[in-house]
């Protein structure tokens, strides 16, 4: 017996000695009656002997040793330990310890408690590693809120690029009174898109009408499309046919967009509209085929005779040509233009909406106003969709031939 309790006795000792965890056990009154080699280097002993007596008010902040002292108490009136107790403690000398605390009663043979036992594991690299995280989190947040009032920004910014006003003919007309009607929807999927139309005035009957969709989402297709809308501005007035128009609009894009960092390109329709005489030219880079409502005899179907012979889209060739189609729209024609996100979206079966549902959709809907047309061509694709809604970004343009322009207007 005397053997085992030896023996016990000792693997108590290496136990106490050689723990890294602090060990220590206190009389009713918080002193220490014996610490293992860890607590004492702790506390700034050069041996567990030298803190017999002492107690937490003679090492830590008195806040820190309130609390410690107030939990021992507590423990010895219940009876009860505390398990896990995180504690954030100051030294005397201003060194921040974490340490993961157990407390329990130290009781006697005969079951009295005479104190408390502790056991306290260092978990200050962790929690000082922790902190850091949060202050990281907490930067993180910061920049994602600027980049997010950036987009918020950017979308603002890009909603300029948009017809507010469309040209009216004759000049000075009112806008009801217009011999040609335009009306476009923009809808994108995030909060900036790749999708861009523009209508410009190039002479007295003539009008231009550029549509393009840029590869991708978010903010790297919306610089693509901040791009191309300064390129256009002046391009649209220096050259009136489309074809050529897109060949130059490629070159133009190509050293910028084809760079080693870069790799954007973009789908595009160009079409340009003479209101006196009713002959639409258009040329077609990638981009899906436009539709050819014909009002006046209730049908629709696309403004070219298929396959339409499309150009690559653009910045992807340097040997890229476009050729120049042309069509005619009698009083009562539209020629409509869409970004491909209009009829790629499925149903719940996995079926894709696709390019012929949406001409038969037009055709249901041929014989309403344009600025109705598009919104029920929307609207049935939505109720399509397994969603409800549209995964990409979806954009549509339209003119309408009210009327032929009054003789004596000239063209240029």
């Amino acid at each position: 017996m005397s053997e085992i309790s030896y023996s016990t006795r000792v693997l108590l000792k290496n136990l106490m000695e050689n723990m890294a965890d602090k060990i220590y056990l206190k009389d009713l009154q918080s002193r220490f009656i014996l610490v293992n080699k860890s607590t004492a280097q702790t506390l700034g002993y050069a041996s567990p002997e030298e803190a017999v007596g002492k107690c937490d008010f003679d090492h830590f902040h008195e806040e820190d040793a309130r609390r410690k002292f107030a939990d021992e108490q507590t423990i010895i009136k219940s009876g009860k330990s505390l398990v896990g107790l995180e504690e954030r403690s100051t030294m005397g000398d201003g060194r921040v310890i974490w340490t993961s605390t157990s407390k329990m009663p130290l009781m006697d043979k005969a079951g009295q408690v005479v104190g408390t036992c502790g056991i306290s594991r260092d978990i200050t690299q962790f929690k000082e590693a922790e902190v850091q995280a949060e202050r990281y989190a907490e930067e993180i947040r910061r920049i994602n809120e600027g980049l997010e009032q950036d987009v918020l920004m950017a979308a603002e910014l890009q909603k300029t690029f948009f017809p507010h006003s469309y040209p009216v003919f004759p000049e000075g007309a009112r806008p009801e009174e217009s011999a040609v009607q335009f009306h476009h929807h923009y809808h994108p999927s995030g909060t900036v898109s790749g999708d861009f139309c523009a209508v410009r005035r190039l002479s007295k009957t003539k009008c231009g009408v550029l549509q393009c969709d840029v590869m991708g989402h978010g903010v790297r297709a919306a610089l693509g499309t901040a791009l191309i809308c300064a390129i256009i501005e002046e391009l649209m007035h220096q050259e009136h046919n489309p074809g050529r128009f897109l060949d130059r609009l490629n070159q133009t894009l190509l050293p910028i967009l084809r760079q080693e960092d870069i790799f954007l390109y973009a789908t595009a329709c160009y079409m340009v509209y003479d209101a006196k005489t009713g002959q639409v030219d258009f040329a077609n880079a990638g981009h899906p085929t436009p539709l050819c409502i014909r009002g006046s005899e209730g049908k629709a179907e696309w403004l070219t005779d298929e396959p339409s012979p499309h150009g690559p889209a653009l910045a992807i060739a340097e040997d890229a040509s476009y050729q120049t189609m042309t069509a005619m729209l009698q009083p009562g024609d539209t020629a409509l233009m869409f970004t491909d996100g209009l009829y790629e979206v499925e149903s719940a079966a996995g079926e894709e909406f696709g390019e012929q549902r949406l001409l038969d959709t037009a055709r249901r809907h041929c014989r309403l106003p344009l600025q109705e047309i598009v919104p029920a061509l929307i609207n049935d694709v939505r109720h399509f969709s397994a969603t409800g809604e549209f995964d990409d970004d979806i954009c549509l343009v339209g003119l309408k031939n009210q009327r032929f322009m009054n003789e004596e207007v000239g063209s240029c």
